[in-house]
Order: C-alpha cells, then structure tokens, then sequence
C-alpha cells in the first residue's frame, strides 16, 4: 500500500515522502497513530504542491541573499576603537561589533554568526571579512579599525 507520510517515521522516511508499507503496518501502525494518509490523488497533490512551494520559498531567499551579498560587497565600515597613550589598542573588534556598526550605518539587519573572524581584531587597520548569508552565497566586507 503506498502511503504519504504526514510526520518524519524512524526507518521508513520523512515527512512527505511518498513510501510503500504492507496494509498491516498502515492500518494498525501508522493511520492510527496519524503517522500516515492514504496516496490517494488528493494526498499526491499536496505532497506536489508543498515541495513547488517550498522550492519557491528558497528561491526567494536566495535572490535576498545575492541582492544583500552585493551590496555588502560595496560596503566600507570603520570602526572607531580608543587607544592608550602609547598608541596601542585596547580590547578587540568581534563579529558582534562589526554586525552592530552595520545595522547602525547602513541598516543592514546581519546575524553576527554569519559574520566568520578567524579571531577578534587586535590591531588597527583595514581587513576583509567574509559574511555567509546562504548556503553557498557569502560577501566579502571591509572592516576598517581606526583610533578614536
């Protein structure tokens, strides 16, 4: 009996994945725990019309994503750090310091997790960090460090 499955089922598939199961597993395992439907036509149909629409949905999100990747790719952000009297550089910039000065600049909502650093900036001076904003897309961004 060929099912459509409604939830993720341990040995037997995901959900929504279209399975075949004997009729005693369906009729006493899986419809009456409402694990899974019948694949009738009108079960199919759903089944089609969610994967379109969640194929869609990543497409959208990945034309945000090289539409964003574009404009950080032209972005300059400074960041102004205070120095001691020797001129040395006191604390670190991290990821969350660069998301902060882009949302306040250039009202770019950025995930700081998104934004990879090796390690924390020490020094003062002009560095390219990588922004991953989707599955294969990133942005390269310059971050300048300079003295208050």
């Amino acid at each position: 009996m060929k099912v459509v499955l409604l939830q993720d089922v341990k040995g037997q598939g995901k959900k929504n994945d279209i399975i075949e199961v004997s009729d005693g597993y369906a009729r006493n395992f899986l419809f009456p725990r409402k694990l899974a439907v019948v694949a009738d036509a009108r079960a199919m149909n759903d089944v089609k019309n969610k994967k379109a629409s969640e194929e869609h949905k990543i497409e959208q999100e990945k034309a945000r994503a090289r539409e964003l990747a574009s404009k950080i790719g032209e972005i300059k952000v400074v960041i102004k750090a205070e120095a001691g009297s020797d001129g040395r550089f006191y604390g670190a910039v991290t990821s969350k310091d660069i998301a902060e000065a882009l949302k306040k600049e250039f009202s770019l909502d950025i995930d700081k997790r998104k934004i990879e650093l090796d390690a924390p900036i020490k020094a003062f001076g002009t560095y390219i960090v990588e922004v991953k904003l989707y599955a294969g897309i990133s942005a390269k961004l310059s971050v300048q460090v300079v003295e208050k």
